[in-house]
């Protein structure tokens, strides 16, 4: 029973511990020190845009607002 008693409480503590080593978990380079319109440039990004090029990331936002997030245009 003493052994017990002395386990408990050990394992809680143990337990509590272990969140205090999480490593962070990033990619590595993720830069937030640069405009949205100068973002990816890889295989994901939208069709259509180009990066670095501001006037076409804006015209971009505009379709995707009126095409898929403006409500009144989805109802037939």
């Amino acid at each position: 029973m003493k052994r017990l008693a002395l386990l408990v409480p050990l394992l809680a503590a143990l337990a509590a511990l272990s969140a205090c080593g999480e490593k962070p978990q990033t990619l590595g380079s993720n830069r937030i020190d640069v405009a949205p319109y100068q973002g990816a440039q890889n295989e994901f990004v939208a069709p259509g845009w180009k990066a670095t090029d501001k006037g076409s990331w804006e015209q971009g936002l505009k379709t995707r607002m009126q095409n898929s997030q403006n409500e009144y245009t989805k109802i037939n």
